[in-house]
């Protein structure tokens, strides 16, 4: 399919993806330039700046594709990758207005939106029809819990790379004006504790949701199993850095595993299972 011959839609959420992409390099240029030994700029203003502009076009896109099918982002890997890369990028954008130290992650986060980003240029961009079994209000509880849930771990996974990129000598002056790694740390993991919450309140409106739509509110499909699997860990992590007072970095590690299975989750287990249960958010 050529890009005349696309939906506005599709090409909207295309230029979205790519000034998303776009925003991570200035991010990562504001990164280099703090790591000089002149006084570094208060946040990565220009890339933040393109970041809200490509938001706006991932929503505008995500407007007209709903208008035209009549139904939301909900069901194919294309739909799932814009909503999210909405979603992730709105909720991070909000938490960084009230946490300004987030801002100064930006090369990390933008990075992984980008990935995203990425991944969404080469996904299926087909239409697709909304089964009856997603016209139920329990639904947006479930999606939205899912999406905040989401929000939060990329916040402390943003937090989590500044940590381990301080491991080396050029991390250290790209993230020197941050502050101190226990203060991060710290932040890090009531990210962490917001996150498991909100997927316990996410799992928990997803089985009402199952119990309406299929009779049954739990039936161990593969995505409800790697949800779980997602909350173990994440429970398991909170429990870790509880109990054995881990240092910045170990938690770090803990963090960003945590959010690769939460990502393969709900970006994999559901296109590549051949169960009826579709429900990625």
């Amino acid at each position: 399919m050529t890009l005349a011959s696309m939906p506005l839609d599709t090409v909207v959420i295309y230029l979205g993806a790519l000034l998303v992409a776009g925003g991570a390099l200035l991010a990562w240029r504001a990164a280099a330039v703090t790591a000089g030994d002149g006084p570094a700029p208060a946040t990565p203003g220009l890339a933040l700046t393109l970041h809200d502009i490509a938001l706006g076009a991932v929503a505008a896109g995500i407007a007209l594709r709903w208008m035209r099918l009549g139904h939301g982002p909900f069901l194919s890997l294309f739909e799932v990758l814009a909503s999210s890369l909405l979603s992730l990028g709105l909720i991070w954008r909000l938490f960084s207005l009230r946490v300004p130290v987030l801002r100064d992650s930006a090369p990390v986060v933008l990075s992984m939106l980008a990935l995203m980003a990425a991944w969404l240029l080469v996904s299926d961009t087909a239409d697709t029809l909304l089964p009856a079994t997603y016209e139920m209000p329990i639904l947006w509880v479930h999606v939205a819990m899912g999406k905040v849930f989401l929000g939060c771990s990329l916040s402390a996974t943003g937090l989590a790379g500044v940590l381990l990129a301080r491991g080396s000598e050029r991390g250290q002056r790209w993230f020197r004006h941050m502050p101190a790694d226990a203060t991060l740390d710290y932040l890090a993991w009531r990210f962490m504790l917001a996150a498991l919450v909100f997927e316990s309140l996410m799992l928990i409106a997803g089985a009402v949701w199952a119990q309406d739509a299929w009779g049954r509110f739990w039936a161990w499909d593969p995505l409800e199993t790697w949800a779980f699997v997602t909350w173990i860990a994440l429970s398991g992590a909170v429990h870790a850095r509880i109990t054995w007072k881990l240092g910045p970095r170990a938690g770090a590690l803990m963090i960003f595993g945590v959010f690769v299975i939460a990502f393969l989750t709900f970006f994999g287990v559901p296109f590549v299972s051949l169960a009826p249960h579709k429900g990625a958010v």
